[in-house]
Parts: C-alpha cells; sequence; structure tokens
C-alpha cells in the first residue's frame, strides 16, 4: 500500500511563490510515477504536472507551464512541486498522486495514466 501526505502548502499573494512537497511511505518509489493534481471549489480535479520515476520526463497543463516546476528525489521519497508567479487562479487543493508499474512513460502519457493512490490534499490560496 501507498501511502502520499502532502506538505507545504498556505496563503501567498499573487505573483508570489510557494512549494508543496510530497512525502510517499513506498518500498520502492522510483516505481512510480508522479503527479499532481488540483480542484477548486466547484471545480473538477485537473492535472497539474507529472514526472517519470527517473525525473526525466515531465508534463504540465498548459494553465501552468512555465511558472510551476514538479521534481523529485527518489532518495528521500519524495516529490515537490514549485509554483511562481502564483495566480487567484491557482487557488485550489493540491493533491499529490502515485502510478505504479515502473514503466517508463512518454510526456505525453503522464496526465492520462491511472493514479491509483492519492494524498489527502493540501489548500493553496492565492490572494489578489
Amino acid at each position: 500500500q501507498v501511502q502520499l501526505v502532502e506538505s507545504g502548502g498556505g496563503l501567498v499573494q499573487a505573483g508570489g511563490s510557494l512549494s508543496v512537497s510530497c512525502a510517499a511511505s513506498v518500498r520502492t518509489f522510483s516505481d512510480y510515477t508522479m503527479g499532481w493534481f488540483r480542484q477548486a471549489p466547484g471545480k473538477e480535479r485537473e492535472f497539474v504536472a507529472a514526472s517519470s520515476w527517473a525525473g526525466d520526463s515531465t508534463n504540465y497543463a498548459d494553465s501552468v507551464k512555465g511558472r510551476f516546476t514538479i521534481s523529485r528525489d527518489n532518495a528521500k521519497n519524495t516529490v515537490y512541486l514549485q509554483m511562481n508567479s502564483l495566480k487567484p487562479e491557482d487557488t485550489a487543493v493540491y493533491y499529490c498522486a502515485a502510478s505504479g508499474g515502473g514503466v517508463t512513460w512518454s510526456s505525453a502519457r503522464l496526465p492520462y495514466l491511472r493514479y491509483d493512490y492519492w494524498g489527502q490534499g493540501i489548500q493553496v490560496t492565492v490572494s489578489s
């Protein structure tokens, strides 16, 4: 069983930066593609970013491309999301997710994988 715990959210002004982390309790973290999703009030959950197990293949939603960066430290079983130039529309609950199988997927496939494991979510609020 994989357990994911997010941390680091909070309140930031528009234009500011924030980093969220996700620590995974898993035997072999490098077996998992890791993703970040978000859900704003009244909206469906949407893909934000994902990273292959080695971190050499990533994918970003168009809305965050150039502002957000996903990275991972397999030695620490942790994936990060650095968020810069934040906008009020980035306000949401951010979820970490893991997709297993030990497969190296192409960047284009990352948003569409089956993510079997999810964290509890963490609030990110961007004030205008």
